[in-house]
């Protein structure tokens, strides 16, 4: 593809602008703006991450389409005064801050924000303070709530993607804190030995046993939403958020069922791609390439968002990308009318189908937490970045505590695409214990290729309880078979339950626990006429 060549665009750029908030803190940016002409509207991004995160933003695009753009550091990272404090300043921070960029003569007193995970969670927390001057969002995978679908996922802690980005952040607040002259050698030393072994660190029993991150044991001790997560939460109210939001997913982003909950409460335009949250825009995720077709270049995507911003957005409602088929579709809602929701019952004998099982006899596995199911790809957040998104699962198909139950080969093509569900009538002998569900595209080479997958978890020996698999568009080609795993486990993207319904539990307190699913149980699948 030949260059463009555009000529240079004069720019004034102004680095560490102190930004004064309500309570004296000072946070500091760097404002980037066109030299010639102005006033302008302007593009405010917000980083915990410091400068090197700012390089994947896009200040060039933003100047080219007429904005002026902010580049600020979170309190207490970068060049940031004050405390960093996850999730329970960036809303008045974020509004101090638009009441700073309308008062600077360069500004035409419009400012709009986007982001993509936490940098997202900055912009719909300060849309939520409903500041003058605030136009527009664009928020990407980002969680719609703090403890539910960020922390914990159906009950259990998403301990993996905690640790991992839970440490990184204690690391970043040491070095801010060595950088202002405090000797923090040792914390520092002992949070280095947590990112370089997080292995070690997600086997510690009981689980609130690392050191070394100042959130860890709020996060592990309080299980349950209660007063402890009301004040992040209070940051987030959707009902005040009254300026247009697009929102973009991925597949395989860990926060996908965040995203979708966003837009079903805020509306504007949804885009979802086969994408990770490391590698969003990306041609493949995990083990699977979806062609060129699949990024986000592609479709203009960036292009689009700024059009957005600038209010002159044209583009569809709904556009998904349609795995299997691996084509872009535009929809006109979320989810898609159309589907039919359809149970495909899990037989005792392995066989997964929409006819309902004939025999009562339920299919059995014993789970032990001190050998607990590997995480093998799916939304996952994790110390090694490839394990992520589709990913073979014949390993992990192997182990007695994982039941499979699947299609016929398929003789035509079968398209899944909206929430999926498993319904499980179980029974257990201990305590509490995990439901684990995982939807799998088996190919006719045998691979078994993850899909998406959930988990819940449960203070009952027996009942109906239901595992939220999000969502996916997955067409499941002739020739294939559908596949649901259930097991107790997917560690360490979740904690292991120790079976004892007790919290703090430690080694020699896990219980092993006989499982009993019977037959009928189900998956919905919304399935979508071909």
């Amino acid at each position: 593809m030949p260059k463009l060549n555009r000529p240079p665009l004069p720019v004034v750029v102004e680095h560490d602008s102190p930004m004064p908030m309500r309570d004296g803190t000072v946070l500091r940016g760097s404002v980037h703006r066109p030299a010639d002409g102005g006033p302008f509207p302007a593009l405010l991004v917000r980083t915990p991450y410091g400068e090197d995160s700012f390089r994947t933003e896009p200040v060039l695009p933003a100047l080219r389409a007429g904005f002026a753009v902010v580049l600020q550091h979170c309190r207490g990272r970068g060049t940031s005064d004050g405390e960093f404090r996850p999730w329970l300043d960036e809303g008045a921070d974020g509004h101090d801050t638009i009441a700073w960029i309308t008062s600077q003569p360069w500004s035409n007193g419009e400012v709009v924000m986007s982001g993509m995970s936490y940098l997202a969670g900055c912009a719909l927390q300060a849309a939520a303070t409903r500041p003058p001057g605030l136009k527009a969002v664009v928020a990407a995978m980002t969680p719609h709530d703090f403890h539910d679908g960020l922390k914990y996922h159906g009950g259990a802690f998403a301990l993996g993607p905690a640790l991992n980005w839970g440490a990184f952040q204690a690391m970043l607040g040491l070095l801010h804190a060595a950088e202002a002259g405090e000797d923090v050698g040792a914390d520092l030393a002992e949070v280095l030995r947590v990112l370089a072994d997080q292995e070690t660190a997600v086997h510690a029993l009981p689980v609130g046993d690392v050191p070394g991150i100042p959130w860890w044991r709020d996060w592990t001790s309080h299980v349950t939403r209660d007063a402890y997560w009301e004040g992040p939460a209070e940051t987030l109210r959707h009902d005040r958020i009254e300026v247009p939001v697009m929102h973009v997913a991925g597949w395989f982003d860990l926060f996908l069922a965040g995203t979708l909950e966003n837009h079903r409460r805020l509306g504007g335009p949804l885009v979802i791609g086969p994408w990770s949250h490391l590698a969003p825009g990306a041609t493949g995720t995990g083990r699977l390439f979806f062609g060129a077709a699949a990024s986000a270049q592609a479709i203009g995507l960036e292009e689009r968002q700024m059009a957005f911003l600038a209010g002159k957005d044209d583009g569809p409602a709904v556009r998904i990308f349609v795995m299997g088929d691996d084509v872009w579709r535009d929809e006109e809602a979320w989810p898609l009318e159309r589907a039919v929701d359809t149970p495909y019952y899990l037989h005792a004998d392995g066989l997964l189908s929409p006819e309902p099982p004939s025999a009562a006899e339920p299919a059995v596995f014993v789970f032990d937490p001190r050998d607990p199911v590997p995480t093998v790809g799916g939304p996952t957040l994790l110390a090694d970045p490839t394990n992520v998104g589709p990913q073979d699962q014949r390993d992990v198909e192997r182990r007695p505590d994982v039941l499979c139950c699947s299609t016929e080969v398929l003789a035509s093509d079968v398209e899944v695409t909206g929430p999926v569900s498993v319904t499980l009538h179980a029974e257990t002998s201990a305590a509490s214990t995990d439901w684990t569900a995982k939807l799998v595209d088996v190919h006719p080479d045998g691979r078994a290729m993850s899909v998406i997958d959930g988990i819940v978890r449960v203070l009952a020996r027996s009942g109906t309880f239901v595992i939220d698999l999000v969502a996916t568009s997955q067409v499941f080609k002739a020739g294939h078979r559908i596949r649901v795993e259930i097991s107790s486990s997917n560690f360490p993207r979740f904690d292991r339950n120790p079976g004892t319904g007790r919290p703090g539990s430690g080694e020699a307190d896990l219980v092993v626990q006989h499982q009993k699913v019977h037959p009928d149980s189900y998956v919905t699948l919304p399935i979508v006429p071909r």
